[in-house]
């Protein structure tokens, strides 16, 4: 079965203060609104996220976001009033870092590394 899309989905009690913390990780406003209990952000050509208003299920939502320079995300992050906590090395190509929004839903951030930096 081929897949075209992918929609991620992150569940959070109340969307309006959802909205503002994803507007400063995600460095923009979303991209579409579907209906009122959902915005989403389109990531790449055929990847989106969507933050989603379901109080039974939000906080539990976890999403890994690969970027090409994890240092200069972490700069931006920190720049929009994002905290951040310590880098992790998983192995000798990755490098990840765990970011959580206001209700919990875990982002974890990696970066694909040569095994010489």
């Amino acid at each position: 079965m081929p897949i075209d899309v992918l929609f991620a989905g992150i569940p959070v009690a109340e969307l309006e203060p959802a909205i503002d913390w994803y507007e400063r990780f995600l460095g923009r406003p979303p991209d579409m609104t579907p209906n009122r209990h959902e915005r989403t952000w389109k990531l790449t050509d055929d990847g989106w996220i969507y933050v989603v208003e379901d109080e039974e299920r939000a906080g539990n939502g976890l999403t890994t976001l690969i970027v090409d320079d994890l240092d200069a995300r972490i700069a931006e992050l920190n720049g929009r009033g994002i905290e951040t906590g310590a880098v992790e090395r998983l192995n000798e190509g990755t490098r990840v870092l765990m970011v959580a929004d206001p209700e919990g839903n875990q982002i974890q951030l990696g970066e694909l590394v040569s095994s010489g930096d």
